[in-house]
């Protein structure tokens, strides 16, 4: 009875925690309070009690307290009298810097019910800073022909403190010569001009000693003064002039040390002395001085200290060139500081309700903030948990979130729970931030297993060993134990024509592959099947990847030549005239490769020859041509080898013989010559029905080239004088076709019809050398 009504109690307190914190963030309104600069430690702020409306009592029994961003507290909070106290002594400078406006946030955080109250404290500034000078004495060098009206820029005084107790005004004493402008730059800062009212007369007055009194505006009033030592030079007209008058440049800011910024540039037009510039840091702060270096010759701006985004994000440097006469000019270089992510996300917990009871439903069980020092997408962040837990973040004000449980806890299942909280910024790269909270689940087959790939391609050259591991396929599983333990398996195949079985087999424990048989590629290039990863969980879950074996080709085939055939019972000749001409087409061997890419790639060669020198073997295309114009010393057979080779490793070839007889023109008969022995009087006397056949075809052309000669003679014969020869108009075919098929033989013939004089029965034919030919040879 007891437990269940503590039970009942816990539950009525978390239902009134969730009321309060809807009712108090609706009721309290932020509110400003102000305090100077140098109080002492326990100065009273404001009562925090009374302006929130809560007596002391109710303070301390919802555990206010104080909280401020960063590590360091300047405030407290009296739980006796609900007084805002301050924690230690302030200094605006320190706290704020420049900025006029400095503001102080804090937050009252009340934890049961749980609430956030944002506030703000003005620290006001006091004239406790008088302006300084950098440099307590300047040295100027004026030349004398400086027209009335020259502005000379002094050093700046700087004063710490802001608003009217800030740096107010120049002044300068004795002014018989000058007087002080003052100008107000785009940063705030506020610096003088010297400006000359009369013209100045070396022999008169060679040196000014001046004092500037710089006065801020506080009361009382606070000042600096500084000496000046004015030198007039001689003539030196020309000042030096920087090729920018301002420039711009954006680093960033884990950039290396004695890296070079910007390199910047002046010339002058005068010569020796007076042309000789040097560099140097005009208005320079100590922050500058302590940060950058110039080269004086060379102009480079580089950098000696590291640089911090988040302190200073931009510089303006003045920089000014000097020639030898004592003339200057002026370049601006303003300097962007870009950040980096090199701050990684803060976490603050505020508190930790543990254990929780596995009953609870949307409990709280952790409030904490998160911060980032950077700034843009770099101070962003973003927070979250492990998946497929029963906790939920949920984000409250000021960067203040919360972890509540989500749906009903078993310790049954689980006994305990590691949350990680992974607070992650935006920047790039991204930096996170980890913390580990431990609060109370077994495993349940909630994940298939999943392959590292969607599909798998296996290479394997043909001819290889039985049983050869080709590859692997693996599967992964989030799940624990049992659940995760895979078995690999081969799916069945809707390809009835693939034996998969005879193929490939796969390692149930491993996920390992092997061919089964040695593979061929002329006769399977390629096959796919799938497989299958099964968890034993209950019931069991699984998933399937594709696998793609792709057969690589050996050169295991040698070249088979097409033509000429080599098995046939009687081998071919090729005829060939002995008045061809130099690069003669023989003959074509044809041979192909069953093989692919370059096992494929088929070269020629001659590999012997009757006569070498007479026959050559095109490479690429296996022609074969004559090397030379043939000759009567010339033997009329030849027996050539050439040799077919592919381009694979190592290189298989194949050999073919041929046969050419030479003969000096298709009417010539065809007869056996003694040195061809007894058995091949056969492929011969076949050689001798086509050289005839030949032969008779050459006959019947020739004879009607005749009668068309006679015919055109009989119609000119009177306006040709005797004894002179002419060229019977048009042209005769110019080519013979060799009817076997073996080879074309290409040469043109012209005849010339002379007739004689005296009786004029003699005439004959003469053949001519085609224009074509003459011009070849």
């Amino acid at each position: 009875m007891e437990a269940r009504g503590e039970s009942f109690l816990r539950q009525r307190q978390v239902l009134l925690f969730f009321v309060f914190v809807c009712g108090f963030l609706a009721g309290f309104e932020s509110r400003r309070y102000s305090v100077a600069e140098e109080k002492e430690r326990g100065f009273l702020i404001a009562n925090l009690a009374k302006d929130l409306g809560l007596t002391v009592e109710e303070l301390v029994a919802r555990g206010a307290q104080i909280v401020s961003k960063g590590n360091k507290q300047h405030f407290q909070l009296s739980h006796h009298t609900g007084d805002l106290l301050l924690k230690e002594k302030m200094d605006r400078e320190e706290l704020c810097g420049p900025t006029e406006s400095c503001i102080l946030h804090f937050q009252v955080l009340l934890q049961n019910p749980f609430q956030l109250i944002t506030q703000e404290i003005q620290i006001i500034d006091v004239n406790d800073h008088a302006p300084v000078f950098f440099e307590n004495e300047m040295e100027l060098k004026i030349p004398e022909n400086s027209p009335p009206g020259t502005v000379i820029p002094l050093e700046y005084a700087e004063d710490l403190d802001v608003g009217k107790n800030s740096l107010q005004n120049y002044t300068i004493v004795p002014n018989s010569h000058f007087h002080v402008l003052m100008r107000s730059r785009k940063d705030g800062r506020k610096y003088p001009e010297l400006v000359l009212d009369r013209a100045l007369d070396r022999e008169e007055l060679p040196e000014f000693s001046l004092t500037l009194i710089a006065l801020d505006g506080g009361s009382p009033s606070r000042s600096g003064t500084a000496q000046i030592h004015i030198l007039v030079l001689d003539i030196n007209d020309n000042a030096p002039e920087f090729a920018q008058s301002l420039y711009e440049v954006q680093i960033l800011e884990n950039i290396p040390i004695n890296s070079v910024i910007v390199t910047v540039s002046a010339s002058d037009l005068d010569t020796g002395n007076f042309g000789a510039i040097s560099y140097s840091f005009f208005h320079a702060s100590e922050e500058i001085l302590k940060t950058f270096q110039l080269n004086p010759i060379t102009g480079d701006m580089q950098l000696v200290k590291y640089l911090n985004f988040e302190a200073i994000n931009n510089y303006e440097v003045d920089i000014e060139a000097k020639d030898g006469g004592g003339l200057s000019g002026k370049s601006t270089v303003i300097i962007q500081v870009v950040d980096v992510n090199d701050n990684p996300p803060e976490l603050t917990l505020s508190s930790v309700n543990s254990p929780v009871p596995e009953n609870s439903v949307e409990t709280v069980v952790a409030i904490f903030s998160v911060s980032d020092l950077d700034s843009g997408d770099n101070g962003r962040v973003m927070c979250s948990i492990q998946n497929n837990l029963p906790f939920v973040l949920k984000p409250s004000l000021e960067n203040f979130y919360t972890l509540v449980s989500e749906g009903t806890l078993d310790r049954e299942s689980r006994a305990e729970y590691n949350i990680t909280i992974t607070v992650t910024d935006m920047g790039t790269p991204r930096l996170k931030t980890e913390h580990s909270i431990m609060i109370l689940i077994s495993d349940v087959n909630d994940n298939a297993p999943a392959f590292s790939q969607t599909s798998y391609t296996l290479l394997v050259h043909e001819n290889n060993q039985p049983a050869l591991h080709i590859g692997s396929v693996s599967a992964t599983d989030r799940d624990s134990g049992t659940n995760a333990q895979i078995t690999y398996s081969l799916l069945p195949t809707q390809d009835s024509h693939l034996p998969l079985a005879s193929l490939v087999s796969i390692n149930a424990d491993n996920g390992q592959l092997f061919a089964l048989r040695a593979l061929d590629f002329e006769a399977l290039q390629a096959f796919e099947f799938r497989v299958g990863a099964t968890d034993q969980g209950s019931p069991a879950l699984s998933s399937q990847a594709l696998v793609r074996v792709v057969v690589l080709d050996d050169n295991d085939n040698s070249p088979f030549v097409l033509y000429p055939m080599q098995n046939a019972s009687a081998s071919c000749t090729e005829l060939v005239p002995r008045a061809a001409e130099q690069g003669y087409l023989v003959t074509k061997v044809v041979a192909v490769d069953r093989d692919s890419g370059q096992n494929a790639w088929l070269s020629y060669q001659l590999l012997k020859a009757t006569e070498p020198g007479l026959f050559g073997v095109w490479a690429h295309n296996g022609e074969v041509r004559t090397a030379r114009l043939l000759s009567e010393r010339d033997a009329a057979r030849h027996r050539l080898v050439v040799l077919v080779k592919d381009n694979g490793e190592p290189p298989l070839s194949a050999s073919v013989t041929l046969h050419v007889l030479l003969v000096d023109g298709f009417s010539q008969p065809y007869l056996s010559l003694p040195e061809v022995a007894p058995e091949r009087a056969q492929e011969d006397l076949l050689t001798v029905y086509l050289v005839i056949a030949l032969a008779s075809v050459s006959s019947l052309f020739l004879f009607s080239v005749l009668v068309f000669v006679a015919v055109r003679l009989c119609r000119r014969r009177r306006a040709v004088p005797l004894g002179v020869c002419s060229m019977p108009e048009g042209h005769f075919p110019g080519h013979l076709v060799d009817v076997s098929g073996r080879g074309t033989l290409s040469q043109s013939y012209q005849y010339e019809v002379c007739l004689m004089g005296g009786s004029g029965t003699s005439d004959f034919l003469s053949p001519i050398i085609p224009t074509s030919v003459i011009q070849d040879s």
